[in-house]
């Protein structure tokens, strides 16, 4: 049986490198550093989770960021599972964004390592049962 597949999009980083983390959760890892790119991807991939950063842009006329763009593509595709990570000085940006789109789960920097290691792992073994509720939540 193949490994589901994780998208890593890191345009910013500044933190560790989760690449060795997903893959011991189980999955085949593919990282991207542009946005435009990351949207090929996915449509390609159909990855069953994306792990993105939320980085606020306010020279956006009509949106927070570019995940905006990315979920219009994800909601193309039901199985897929995205993870965001973000800033909590960008809180309120956030939650205009969270207001809109709903995602599987969130980490505010500094990213807990092993509450995402549970959370791709629940993500790794849940691949193909059809289960979308996060671990530790109703």
């Amino acid at each position: 049986m193949a490994k589901p597949v994780l998208l890593s999009i890191i345009e910013l980083g500044g933190y560790p490198n989760f690449k060795p983390l997903y893959e011991k959760a189980g999955f085949e890892v593919q990282v991207e550093t542009r946005m435009r790119r990351a949207m090929t991807a996915i449509k390609q991939l159909k990855p069953r989770v994306i792990v993105a950063e939320f980085n606020f842009q306010s020279d956006f006329r009509d949106r927070t960021s570019s995940l905006e763009s990315m979920m219009s593509v994800v909601e193309r595709l039901p199985d897929t599972r995205v993870i965001v990570f973000y800033e909590k000085e960008y809180q309120h940006q956030f939650d205009r964004l969270l207001a809109v789109h709903s995602f599987y789960r969130t980490f505010s920097f500094p990213i807990p390592e092993q509450e995402l290691l549970e959370c791709v792992q629940a993500l790794a073994d849940q691949a193909g049962a059809g289960s979308d509720q996060a671990p530790g939540l109703p």
